[in-house]
């Protein structure tokens, strides 16, 4: 019986892939994220460990609307690649249901090794979408923003392009940190380079889980920047989706 570690679900999600989902948020993630708004998913050790069998119970549940919708699951997270395993299964299960996959990741554990890409291979066959969060085209700010630097990061990004996985590109935008215009043109240079993306989202940095922060009793540096303007946001927007119209 596979199982996997979590953090929570949503049952009715609707910013993570296209209609309505059922949206699982994995525990464990190798990133430190200054921003994070889920810092209680760090831990691997964390959340519960719940069954594949136990996830399709419910998503059945719900199929009317996610089918109408034409929705389907994402996985999330923490970073959901840790526990590839477990996605593979529970995807296979979900392709019996015709249901639309999708996973939200940030590619943090991404390696070249044969036996990572292997496993990694074999969930791709039942992956249907890929929710690439690109945190910074720099190494060093990436880095800074993170606590790890994004070679492999973007190298998987170059690897889902090849092998023509679709893709949606995510980018948050943090004043201060991410919203300086060289580095979103930076950024859009690279995503002209790859062949896959669907669509490219900017999403406006907020301070809704800061409380968990504190709550956890992690210091958090970001406590006096405020969200995006709409100018910023829009800005942001026209930089980034400027890479699309060579792609597609």
């Amino acid at each position: 019986m596979v199982t996997g570690r979590i953090h929570s679900t949503e049952s009715f999600g609707t910013v993570d892939g296209p209609g309505i989902r059922y949206v699982v948020f994995t525990q464990g993630c190798p990133l430190r994220c200054r921003y994070c708004h889920n810092p209680d998913t760090w831990k691997m050790n964390g959340g519960k460990e719940i069954t594949v069998e136990e996830i399709i119970r419910e998503v059945k549940d719900y199929l009317p609307f996610i089918e109408s919708s034409g929705g389907g699951i994402t996985v999330s997270g923490g970073e959901p690649l840790l526990q590839i395993e477990f996605l593979t299964e529970l995807f296979k299960e979900c392709k019996k249901l015709h249901i639309h996959t999708a996973i939200d990741t940030a590619g943090s554990c991404f390696s070249r090794r044969e036996s990572f890409l292997k496993k990694l291979e074999e969930l791709l066959k039942y992956t249907d979408l890929i929710l690439l969060d690109i945190k910074h085209i720099d190494r060093e700010k990436h880095k800074n923003i993170t606590g790890m630097d994004n070679d492999h990061i973007l190298d998987f990004a170059k690897y889902l392009s090849d092998k023509k996985i679709p893709v949606w590109i995510r980018h948050v935008l943090v004043p201060g940190l991410t919203d300086f215009d060289p580095d979103l043109k930076r950024l859009a240079r690279f995503l002209r380079t790859l062949t896959n993306i669907e669509k490219i989202e900017v999403l406006p940095y907020h301070k809704l889980g800061v409380y968990k922060w504190k709550t956890l009793g992690i210091p958090y540096t970001l406590e006096h920047t405020e969200p995006p303007s709409e100018e910023r946001v829009k800005n942001a927007e026209k930089i980034l989706n400027s890479a699309r119209l060579r792609v597609l």
